[in-house]
């Protein structure tokens, strides 16, 4: 316990994918047990009132993306100028990826992995008047004790991104997470420099406890947000069975690879028997060099197998992209689309992800790639990562149209948006777009806001602040 009148801390998410942030929630379980006076802000609901930091002695920023992580480079003059004195701790995957340039514009302590236990360590110190340098490990990844996420002041589900369902109905949507980090080692992924192929579950009763809570508030769908559903397959299969007993008809999503869904074939049925109405995979690619280069542990062929089985199985399969790359060719991005129009996967890939461009950040494996450094200049603060042309004429210019292309057709449907990326990617190649043959596909559950991983800030995002 503090040893005097408890520290006021204020926890902030800059950004979340429009979801009600879960690393705001747990933290604070840890630390208002603790007997600290904890304020969460939500920047994705809400801007940074003055209000927010009076007499604040430590404010804790989530760094878990790109996005949240340029954002917060912006906050840190309005805490400073509004609150000199507080503590600023940065957490969350992007903070020890970035240390010495968070260090630079002050944040004085940076925590990643299992950030809860540093976290109160940090609290009890500054409680204590020990305002010194970071004695609190830059990356744990013991095991911690999970503790019910307290949401009690977040902003309302209803408030956050929704699912929409073919037809434009939308429910209310939960976030909740059953683990942390990734077995895997995929060369371009934020998670493994952090947890080098390790993860960590959450306690079964712990996950329902935050599922019930949450649909209590009103959610109607459950969306877990762990890196990858299945690293742990026994775990997964134990939640979806207590979410199924507990609350039958309630429908859920998750993010699985490619190579899983493969390896894992014979569980689809019990996942869509469960309520799974579809699957975000990180594809990223359908050329073989690319598929390599990031190890991500499957080929186009298996991106075409594991979308059969996901049809067969009746789940939705939402395939994620990185399309443009240091490798990418005009041919190689026309082939991509062809691929996507094979698959009739048409209605299930969001804009978006036809325009993201690689962000190479510090501490990325790929930089470990032999011949990589050699496609890539300095570091540049300004971006957070590594910048890089594309050898090929073209290339770099066509991904700025499809960009703005994708920007401009926001609200356009899925089809029209890509009938459009289809006539401009064939007209860089110098050739008349065939015409699209007619798709059987229907259009399938998503989330309001797309997922992804990296891509930069937007002005509106910005001005929260």
């Amino acid at each position: 316990m503090p040893s005097s009148a408890p520290l006021k801390i204020v926890l902030i998410s800059p950004y979340d994918l429009g979801r009600q942030p879960f690393e705001l929630a747990h933290p604070a379980a840890w630390l208002r047990q603790a007997g600290f006076e904890v304020a969460c802000v939500d920047l994705s609901q809400e801007r940074l009132s003055d209000e927010a930091l009076d007499g604040v002695g430590l404010v804790a920023v989530h760094l878990g993306m790109h996005t949240a992580t340029r954002i917060a480079l912006e906050l840190v003059a309005k805490v400073r100028a509004l609150r000199p004195q507080a503590h600023l701790c940065a957490y969350g995957l992007y903070a020890p990826m970035n240390a010495a340039l968070l260090r630079e514009v002050g944040f004085g302590t940076l925590l990643g992995g299992e950030v809860e236990p540093g976290l109160l360590h940090l609290a009890r110190r500054l409680a204590e008047g020990d305002d010194g340098p970071q004695r609190e490990p830059l990356i744990e990844l013991s095991r911690i004790e999970h503790r019910v996420p307290d949401r009690s002041t977040l902003k309302p589900l209803s408030r956050h991104a929704a699912l929409i369902l073919p037809g434009g109905a939308r429910k209310v949507v939960g976030h909740v997470q059953a683990s942390r980090g990734c077995k895997h080692l995929c060369r371009h992924c934020p998670v493994v420099p952090v947890y080098g192929g390790r993860f960590r579950i959450a306690p079964v009763d712990v996950v329902m406890a935050d599922i019930d809570q949450q649909i209590q508030a009103g959610a109607e769908h459950i969306s877990f947000g762990d890196p990858d559903f299945l690293n742990g397959p026994g775990h997964a299969l134990r939640i979806i069975r207590a979410l199924r007993a507990a609350h039958p008809g309630m429908t859920w999503d998750a993010v699985i690879k490619i190579e899983h869904l493969l390896e894992r074939a014979e569980l689809l049925p019990e996942l869509a028997a469960s309520g799974c109405l579809f699957v975000t995979s990180a594809v990223e690619s359908v050329d073989e060099a690319t598929l390599l280069a990031f190890e991500k542990g499957h080929t186009g062929a298996d991106f075409a197998r594991a979308s059969r089985l996901m049809r067969e199985a009746g789940i939705a399969l939402s395939p994620t992209f990185v399309p443009f790359t240091p490798w990418t060719t005009l041919r190689g991005y026309v082939e991509l689309l062809e691929a996507v129009c094979a698959l009739d996967l048409v209605e299930a890939v969001a804009p978006v992800q036809l325009c993201i461009r690689l962000l190479v950040p510090e501490g990325s494996r790929l930089l470990d790639l032999e011949g990589f450094r050699s496609l890539i200049g300095g570091f540049d603060p300004a971006l957070l990562g590594y910048p890089w042309r594309n050898p090929e004429p073209g290339v770099d210019a066509l991904q700025v149209e499809i960009q703005s292309l994708v920007e401009a057709m926001e609200g356009e449907s899925r089809r029209a948006t890509f009938e459009a990326i289809w006539a401009r990617a064939h007209a860089a190649l110098g050739q008349a777009a065939p015409l699209l043959a007619p798709s059987s596909a229907e259009e399938i559950p998503r989330m309001s806001e797309p997922w992804y991983c990296c891509a930069e800030p937007t002005q509106a995002q910005l001005t929260a602040l």
